[in-house]
């Protein structure tokens, strides 16, 4: 009796264990690669209080882009000031992956030559996609949202939101004539920008959002939000409201006071690279506004129509000359009184940010 039993056993065990077998060796016929697939990416991250966050390519990534010069460092600057949200600095290497990325994609001999070497698209994806997601969640610290603001991001939206299903995209509109004349004046170095000038700056920013535009549309209204500088200058706290509602991030205040979160703990980190900086350092207001007015030469501002198209199609009127953007409120114009007076001073670890500016704008008019 006790033979059958034993035998018995190790035949349930055999049958069980052959099942298994099967079952697997089914899954990696049907799919190639399964096993490699069914691996979910994975970071985790502690903070200073010994609390894990772990992100995987599902987390609620959220990317804001544009192009240079159109407020992307301003939005992220208000959503690092929210306590569940932390977008960091650019990281410049990002925009450099996606497009050597998008360069293996184009039909042609690299691919071909990637595919007969065994290097598929789906391979390239998931390596992507895991490079991606380190860099971002470890960018800075935690946070139970991780934000991403690269400006050329958005040429690939629809790219990255194939490998992150979850994530939500910000793309930011500005008057063209109010970026270019920032980009010139401000030295700003843009690949393929001729920053002596105007009209192919024009030319060439009319491209680029059209071609980010059309990214937006493509991934659709309900991951992909376009918000004006303008408005987000003139009225803060409509806007910021309009955003954090379409991220499902509850209200807070402190995204209308970014000013008072820059260096403290879980708030605004700044970089010394980024020419926004000495920008962003004050409270929202209206400097930078209509400060385009005056600088752009006669025989471009007659042939914006054909120069910069997308002017008139995002409804700037390219005759206005200063237009009307509309009205600020109060506690703009309130931050805009106080920053001309001079009565806004830095926090004493960013003056030396403020002073390096300075000296590099005394050196470009020397």
């Amino acid at each position: 009796m006790r033979l059958s039993v034993r035998r018995g056993t190790i035949l349930l065990f055999c049958v069980f264990g052959f099942y298994i077998a099967v079952r697997v060796l089914y899954h990696m016929l049907a799919c190639p690669g399964g096993l490699t697939r069914a691996r979910r990416l994975s970071v985790r991250i502690r903070d200073g209080n010994r609390t894990q966050y772990h992100y995987s390519q599902y987390s609620p990534v959220v990317f804001v882009g544009g192009v240079p010069r159109s407020g992307t460092t301003l939005m992220r600057v208000m959503l690092d000031a929210h306590p569940l949200i932390r977008c960091g600095e650019e990281t410049r290497v990002i925009p450099r992956l996606l497009a050597q990325r998008h360069s293996w994609r184009r039909p042609g001999e690299e691919r071909q030559g990637l595919e007969d070497e065994g290097v598929t698209q789906e391979m390239l994806d998931a390596a992507t996609a895991a490079y991606l997601l380190q860099i971002i969640a470890r960018h800075g610290e935690p946070a139970q949202v991780l934000c991403n603001k690269d400006p050329f991001t958005l040429k690939s939206a629809t790219y990255l939101s194939h490998l992150f299903p979850s994530a939500k995209f910000i793309l930011m509109l500005r008057d063209g004539r109010a970026s270019v004349h920032s980009m010139i004046s401000r030295r700003v170095t843009i690949a393929g920008f001729d920053l002596s000038s105007y009209r192919d700056c024009l030319s060439k920013w009319s491209s680029a959002i059209e071609s980010m535009l059309f990214q937006c549309t493509m991934v659709g209204s309900g991951r992909c939000l376009t918000v004006r500088y303008e408005n987000l200058v003139l009225q803060p706290r409509s806007t910021m409201q309009q955003v954090l509602r379409f991220l499902d991030v509850p209200w807070h205040e402190g995204v209308l006071h970014h000013e008072l979160a820059i260096g403290k703990p879980g708030g605004v980190s700044l970089s010394r690279t980024e020419r926004s900086t000495d920008q962003v350092i004050k409270p929202v207001n209206l400097e930078a506004l209509t400060r385009w007015v005056g600088h752009i030469p006669l025989d471009v501002l007659e042939d914006l129509e054909n120069i910069a198209p997308m002017l008139s199609r995002l409804g700037y009127d390219p005759s206005a000359n200063p237009p009307d953007y509309g009205q600020p409120d109060p506690e703009v114009v309130n931050n805009t009184q106080r920053v001309l007076k001079g009565d806004f001073k830095p926090p004493a670890h960013l003056k030396k940010i403020s002073e390096d500016e300075k000296s590099k704008v005394l050196k470009r008019k020397d």
